[in-house]
């Protein structure tokens, strides 16, 4: 018997990697492109630095709540392609695109309300000429993330992940070039600095949007996908249906990431030296979080459809799996922080101050991974489920009631400061796994008998 259960489970791995390992190099692409942002503006200027990391902590926190939003696609596709149902799955890429776009509509509005009233957040004046026109810019790329997101979900959907790899490579490649050449001002244009690595931005999401429409244009294969597109309407049946999977989950995922926002509005009250050192640790930290995410998706379509099949011990050994592989994962990227603690800072400023910080919150970076890494992989395999209700109710639980005010409390009753913010996350990822994995793990075996 246990010789059987660990050929499942090996079985289950190799599944998970085959379909995350794609969608994981697609997404390192995203990072590696914030990691390439975040370097040429510290080399250019670190007051831009500081600037970015406010901008791009606010604006990211909008676009992880919309593609988390985008999500109540995957369950639906594992479903659908369980009994081969493509004509059905054309139909529903066709009514997703008009949620994300609705739902990219409220997300404006919300963006520019925060914009009219951005001084009431309270950063440093020398820093909002350079805020301003950054926020604006990349506001504007967000719908083109939204669209985007739906053939991504799609095309990863359907196990055809190596598209979405490819484009996201294409789109962030010439982003890194347009950085490179906007920032610093090559070929005679002029020298733009934080606004040219918006102006790249926005540029590289209207060109990866344009790809994966001709992606699902042009595509043999996706003929039957392409026919349920054409032949279905916009229904209000399916519209209500991917909102009320996909709000849960987008609130699940803005709950994360608006943790991330307000502590780093409680870190820009400490200085722009701490805001610089923030956007450093961030955009390191985002390396082990996009591969968990991979991870997570690959989860996510494996346990929907299964749960199609209604075979709900395969949902439980995938889920399993999902766990030890994050657990694996996230023991080799901390070993690899550990190493490079001290000097990891360098890499991405001249500003010895700033490198001093970050080396005090590559620790606490670490100390977050495990938890990070496991509850990304069993909310995903409960979004499988669409048991997406309960996420968004232990995300709020996890981390605005337990880790924000824990951070809050530990940085400015305890005086710890930017270090006390950061053991906000730790703490709030710590209980997410307890009360996610007894979620995932209860309905699982409730189903099971």
């Amino acid at each position: 018997m246990r010789s059987i259960k660990r050929t499942e489970y090996i079985y289950h791995i190799k599944s998970l990697l085959l379909l995350g390992l794609p969608i994981i190099i697609g997404q390192l692409g995203n990072i590696i492109t914030g990691l390439a942002d975040t370097v040429m503006v510290g080399q250019h200027s670190t007051e831009e630095l500081a600037a970015a990391s406010f901008v791009n902590n606010v604006i990211n926190a909008f676009i992880i709540l919309g593609t988390g939003f985008s999500f109540n696609y995957t369950p639906i596709i594992g479903e659908n392609i369980a009994v081969n149902k493509r004509i059905a799955i054309g139909g529903w890429l066709k009514n997703s695109l008009m949620a994300n776009f609705t739902t990219t509509i409220s997300i404006l509005i919300v963006l520019l309300l925060i914009y009219t009233n951005i001084e009431l957040l309270k950063q440093p004046d020398e820093l909002m000429p350079l805020i301003k026109p950054y926020y604006i810019v990349l506001m504007c790329s967000v719908l083109f993330v939204m669209l985007a997101n739906s053939f991504r979900q799609f095309v990863e959907g359907i196990m055809d992940a190596s598209i979405s790899m490819w484009i996201l490579t294409i789109g962030n490649a010439m982003n890194i070039a347009g950085n490179y050449i906007l920032i610093y001002g090559k070929f005679g244009l002029p020298e733009l600095g934080l606004l040219g690595a918006g102006i790249s931005t926005l540029l590289s999401r209207i060109i990866m949007l344009l790809l994966f429409i001709a992606v699902f244009v042009k595509q043999k294969k996706y003929l039957p996908f392409r026919k349920g597109f054409l032949v279905t309407p916009f229904r209000k049946a399916y519209w209500k249906r991917l909102n009320l999977i996909g709000w849960p989950i987008a609130f699940q995922q803005g709950i994360e990431a608006a943790t991330f926002c307000i502590t780093t509005i409680m870190i820009g009250w400490l200085g722009g030296m701490e805001l610089a050192a923030h956007q450093v640790a961030i955009a390191i930290s985002t390396v082990s979080f996009t591969i968990y995410l991979g991870l997570g998706s690959a989860v996510a379509i494996r346990t929907s459809m299964f749960k199609g099949l209604q075979d709900w011990e395969k949902v439980r050994h995938v889920t399993a799996a999902g766990v030890i592989l994050a657990i694996i994962t996230s023991i080799t990227l901390s070993i690899i922080l550990l190493c490079c603690c001290d000097t990891i800072g360098n890499l991405f400023t001249d500003d010895e101050s700033v490198s001093e910080i970050v080396a005090i919150l590559i620790p606490i970076l670490i100390a977050y991974q495990f938890g990070d890494s496991i509850q990304i992989v069993l909310a995903n395999a409960l979004r499988g489920l669409s048991d997406v209700t309960s996420i968004m109710i232990i995300s709020f639980i996890s981390y605005f009631i337990v880790a924000v005010p824990s951070g809050y409390s530990i940085a400015f009753f305890l005086g710890k400061g930017i270090a006390g913010i950061w053991m906000s996350y730790p703490i709030g990822f710590t209980c997410a796994v307890l009360l996610l994995g007894y979620r995932a793990f209860h309905i699982m075996n409730f189903k099971r008998k």
